[in-house]
């Protein structure tokens, strides 16, 4: 396959956006500073004293030289100064090696503590986040961006302290150039300038690209996903996938490698003729240097001494701009992490907000609710009014996409309606404290998860706060028909599940889903949501769950969804959605007799077993 031609680069920023997005440094540090005062205070001042270091070693050795040189003309001087500063300068190096690796042993802590102080704060900021967020492309794209900036922002950290650093050593070395001759400092700052320029800007163009393929960049790594997962490899070698999914990321990739090729040509081409200008001024300053010399202005240590300097300022310039290019185009890609941390939920609890009520006595009511996804005007639920009482089951049933699930998670207040409102005992959902709410409800959704941890953690992240409750899991277990799931494995509830982690235990699908359904019984809510409970168990497992599913849920609110007219006969009321509006209601019975879309249903179903 050829790759496809790459895009036009899209034109950077204006400098007043490249100078803003410099904003974004002062709040990483003081997340750096909430890492840990001690390492950052440490680091700060090592690099402190280690940026002193260079003009005292050139001093000395401008010491040393002016004595030999008087030596050899047979001036009077004290030979043991020389071997003095001999062996300060010796203890120089050793100090200054000494600080570098304790520079770097204070950087590795801090860096490990900051990232993972960031991606905590990301793990927990993710949780705050309505469930439509995750839902949403745009969303994916720049959580996609933030949560690569946990470990590719190290590098900035440790820039920009070694800029600090490198700052200060400059400083030290232009007052020896200035102290000799000023007029040295100016061309070296105006033949910097151009350079500082150049660069920032080719920066601003590789951001754009990076920022404009970010949706290709997840795409490709789901595709490594799919390559490389247990989950997808049956399929992968039954349908022969590998060299598709082979050459659709080679395409990605080399759509990638055209782009940044094009980029990186121009910017060699472009950086190779800007540092004309700092080596034929540093070339310059050489030879003004070697002229005051000849004149007998400065001595042959004086000379060391300026050359020394010149040089190492030349050098350190050279890596503070860049560092500073560096530092512009990564306050850059910050934005996206403070951009994400940022990002608000809608899904609130109010000031005040109410208690959830337990027990409830009214039940819900369902006011003209209509729903739909956010920027989209197609509605996925369309003024739906039903009532849903105490102690009662109700059954949701149609085509997929009818929107039943969405109904429920309307019920959870994973949504908030887009039009009309829910009540509860009266009172909007709105007015109730949001985690209390969803502490009285248990769900268990068609795609349920899949924890690759222990037995006993897969069934008491049900409710997390009695994950200890030894009880209570055995239980809930012999609820759903787990127990005799986790009695069949080698460690019982402390044995790992899945194959991500060694000694994992893969089930089946009818069992995972047990192991699920015992996660809804441990939570002891009063409103039980299961979305095909039974979908993957047999007919035996099927039939014994719902023979005991009018004691399980005896005093308890529950919906049912399912596709299975032998489950939803069991609820006191049937809710039939078709294009996300309530078609019909009633029970088994009436809905038969009514002959309308439900009788449609039960009818092809119940053909399929004849």
């Amino acid at each position: 396959m050829r790759p496809v031609p790459p895009r036009p680069t899209e034109t950077p920023q204006t400098w007043r956006e490249r100078f803003q997005a410099l904003r974004n440094v002062p709040p990483l540090l003081r997340m750096v500073w909430e890492t840990s005062r001690p390492l950052t205070i440490s680091t700060l001042a090592l690099r402190c004293i280690a940026a002193l270091f260079p003009l005292a070693t050139l001093w000395i050795s401008k010491l040393i030289i002016d004595l030999v040189v008087r030596a050899i003309r047979h001036q009077p001087i004290d030979r043991s100064t020389i071997w003095k500063l001999l062996i300060l300068e010796l203890l120089l190096a050793i100090g200054s090696d000494t600080l570098g690796r304790f520079i770097s042993l204070v950087d590795s802590l801090l860096g490990d503590r900051f990232t993972n102080l960031v991606t905590i704060r990301l793990m927990e900021h993710a949780t705050t986040l309505d469930l439509v967020s995750f839902e949403d492309p745009v969303f994916y794209d720049k959580m996609e961006r933030a949560r690569r900036q946990t470990t590719a922002r190290l590098g900035m950290l440790a820039g920009l302290a070694t800029m600090a650093q490198q700052l200060l050593t400059l400083l030290s070395l232009l007052s020896a150039v200035v102290f000799f001759y000023p007029w040295l400092l100016v061309l070296l700052m105006a033949a910097t300038v151009p350079v500082f320029l150049g660069e920032t800007r080719f920066a601003m163009l590789n951001y754009s690209m990076l920022y404009r393929y970010t949706p290709e960049r997840r795409e490709l790594d789901y595709l490594r996903y799919l390559g490389a997962s247990n989950e997808s490899a049956k399929e992968i070698k039954i349908f022969g996938l590998g060299k598709y999914l082979a050459d659709r990321s080679r395409v990605l990739f080399e759509r990638f490698y055209a782009e940044n090729k094009h980029l990186a040509i121009h910017r060699a081409w472009h950086g190779t003729l800007l540092n004309l200008l700092p080596t034929g001024a540093y070339y310059a300053a050489y030879a003004l240097i070697i002229l005051r010399a000849l004149a007998g202005v400065l001595s042959v240590g004086d000379l060391t001494l300026m050359v020394g300097a010149f040089s190492r300022a030349r050098t350190i310039m050279e890596s503070l701009v860049s560092g500073l290019v560096g530092i512009s185009e990564q306050a850059l890609f910050i934005k996206d992490l403070f951009d994400f941390f940022q990002t608000n939920p809608t899904i609130l609890s109010p000031p005040n907000a109410l208690p959830a009520p337990r027990p409830i006595k009214d039940g819900f009511e369902f006011q003209n609710v209509s729903f739909a996804y956010p920027g989209s005007d197609k509605w996925v639920l369309s003024s739906i009014n039903f009532r849903f009482y105490p102690d009662e089951k109700i059954a949701l049933v149609g085509e997929n996409g009818a929107g039943k699930t969405t109904l429920v998670k309307l019920l959870a207040r994973l949504y908030d309606p887009t039009a009309g409102r829910i009540l509860l005992d009266g009172i909007d959902l709105r007015e109730y404290a949001v985690d209390e709410l969803r502490h009285e409800i248990g769900i268990i959704f068609q795609d349920y998860m899949r924890y690759d941890m222990l037995a006993s953690e897969n069934i008491g992240v049900g409710r997390i706060e009695e994950l200890a409750n030894e009880g209570r899991l055995k239980t809930s277990a012999e609820k759903s028909l787990a127990a005799g799931v986790v009695g069949s494995l080698p460690k019982t509830y402390q044995q790992m599940l899945g194959r991500r982690f060694e000694g994992g235990v893969d089930l089946s699908t009818g069992q995972w889903q047990k192991i699920a359904l015992a996660r809804a019984y441990m939570r002891d809510a009063q409103i039980l949501i299961l979305d095909e409970p039974t979908a993957s168990l047999d007919a035996r497992a099927e039939f014994e769950v719902y023979q005991r599913f009018a004691d399980l849920t005896a005093g308890k609110m529950a919906v049912l969804i399912s596709h299975r007219f032998s489950t939803v006969r069991m609820a006191d009321r049937i809710l039939v959605l078709e294009s996300g509006r309530i078609a019909e209601q009633g029970s088994h019975g009436q809905l038969v007799a009514l002959g309308g879309k439900y009788a449609e249903l039960f009818e092809l179903q119940a053909a399929g077993y004849r």
